[in-house]
């Protein structure tokens, strides 16, 4: 008790309170931008924390990625394209809507079901982050090892149709985590001679890259920009709210689903957002009684998926701050941000920080209740906001990539960084690679290779210290099936095409 109190007087300050709706608003602009995603918004306010202390650093990217994955909600309703990945999923369902004259009632919907989704996930994530912790000490360097690889695991199996290419993506992440010093010799490893590769591939600028700067390029690549419809503006007054409330406690069952099933997804290292709300969907889909309804203009997949959009937020702290492991790419930008704070993620930081565990939960509530009234004014501008002309947003955004990448490292060399990391991605995302899986590899390599040569050494190379321990054998299991079952499901599919295209008359029937 004497730490959650502790812990609102921390949160409840001008300061932090300022900083979370300025955050907020921040968030809800970007991600009404099609294209530009929550991720981007919190690199993006990378440089913005150096000059916080922790709390507020921490609360801002809690804010803006709530906001900013439902603002992707409404470029989705009214000009069909997605603001976020995670907006996708259900954006035929909100552009129907929007065709028929009620995009205040789809948008709506998005909202309160977000705000439902971010509640349960919150609460979920305050009593399984501290059970989760207690269970977390008598790890070993063996049990991080399996943990991180079943992450690494995870982020391949989610990563799309192609497991080809997420494994592609993953080693080009792993590959480039092992750019610098050798974390148990002490050797240089594809440094190349320079100086300022000894310290490894800066992960803030390589992500402000990867997301960023790749998609700068892609844009400027196709030339596109956004296309202003005919579409009637969006008008919110008490009777679409009520109209919208009324849908959401219609769907109360998808909406409680939808925010557990978003929560356990998130969870899961490298799934995060954008694939709760596509499972979360097809799960709706599925137990719907109406399903041919489903893309037409239909509450039902829109609330459920809408609420594992924020529940999936929620649930990456999980093993964000009880392992150290960023369940997405948003929590592995508050970890680094915590990391340069001088605080170290894991089952010690609540015992040695327990009051600002606490002060990050109660920052998640109230990450929440500032969404709803802000949500209200955004459906009201959103018309106007997702007219932004691209010669003048990507721009601003590339300015932003510079000065954070410089930030990091105080030098031109993150630049550099930021500047080829970003080619990279943009290669990657025309030829269809997901970028997740590489930005997990970056992240978690080092803890992989450190807790795997670390248990051969104590055990003079016996790999069986692998399975020695019973958390340890059932993780080490898992993995394994995992890894055989995706390797399985590659065969399979090959084959099946290699018999289409043979022209086997069973497969042409």
């Amino acid at each position: 008790m004497e730490q959650l109190l502790s812990a609102l007087d921390q949160v409840l300050t001008l300061e932090v309170l300022t900083t979370m709706v300025v955050a907020s608003v921040f968030g809800l602009l970007l991600g009404a931008i099609p294209g530009l995603t929550a991720t981007m918004g919190a690199a993006l306010l990378v440089p913005i924390t150096f000059f916080l202390d922790p709390l507020p650093a921490i609360a801002a990217v809690v804010a803006v990625a709530t906001s900013a994955i439902f603002a992707g909600d409404l470029p989705g309703a009214l000009l069909r394209i997605p603001g976020t990945p995670a907006s996708a999923a259900y954006v035929d369902d909100a552009y129907a809507l929007t065709k028929r004259g009620k995009a205040p009632l789809g948008l709506g919907v998005s909202l309160i079901a977000a705000v439902i989704g971010g509640t349960l996930g919150t609460l979920i994530l305050v009593f399984g982050a501290q059970y989760l912790a207690r269970f977390a000490l008598g790890f070993s360097s063996t049990e991080y090892f399996w943990l991180a690889a079943l992450g690494l695991s995870c982020a391949v199996i989610v990563s799309g149709r192609s497991k080809l290419k997420g494994f592609a993506s993953l080693f080009i992440g792993l590959f480039i985590a092992c750019v610098g010093i050798d974390v148990i010799a002490g050797y240089p490893r594809f440094t190349f001679g320079t100086v300022e590769l000894m310290g490894g591939v800066g992960f803030i600028p390589a992500l402000i890259g990867m997301f960023a700067l790749a998609e700068i390029l892609r844009n400027l690549a196709r030339g596109s920009s956004i296309k202003q419809t005919s579409t009637q503006p969006v008008i919110e007054n008490r009777k679409n709210l009520i109209e919208a409330v009324r849908a959401v406690a219609g769907h109360k069952l998808n909406v409680a689903r939808g925010g557990i099933l978003g929560t356990i997804i998130g969870a899961l290292p490298g799934a995060g957002a954008d694939i709760a709300s596509w499972i979360a969907y097809a799960v709706s889909k599925r137990a719907s009684k109406t399903p041919e309804k489903f893309g037409t203009g239909h509450t039902e997949g829109l609330s459920e998926a809408g609420a594992a959009n924020n529940g999936a937020l929620a649930g990456a702290w999980i093993p964000a701050l009880v392992f150290g492991i960023p369940g997405d790419t948003i929590t592995a930008i508050a970890i680094g941000i915590l990391m340069v704070k001088g605080l170290q993620p894991g089952p010690t930081i609540f015992l040695m920080q327990g009051d600002l565990i606490y002060a990050i939960f109660i920052a998640f509530f109230i990450a929440n209740i500032i969404l709803l009234p802000l949500g209200l004014i955004a459906i009201r501008a959103a018309s106007q906001i997702v007219r932004v002309p691209q010669n003048i947003m990507l721009p601003l955004i590339l300015i932003f990539c510079v000065v954070g990448s410089y930030g990091v490292s105080g030098s031109t060399f993150g630049i550099g960084v930021m500047l080829v990391i970003g080619v990279l991605g943009w290669l990657m995302t025309e030829n269809d690679i997901p970028l997740a899986p590489a930005i997990l590899g970056i992240v978690l390599g080092e803890m992989v290779e450190f807790n795997f040569v670390t248990s051969l050494v104590k055990s003079d190379g016996d790999l069986m210290v692998f399975f020695d321990r019973p958390i340890s054998a059932v993780l080490g299991v898992i993995t394994i099936a995992v890894w055989l079952i995706t390797l399985a499901s590659i065969v399979i599919r090959a084959r099946t095409r290699d018999a289409v295209s043979a022209g086997d008359p069973e497969e042409r029937q």
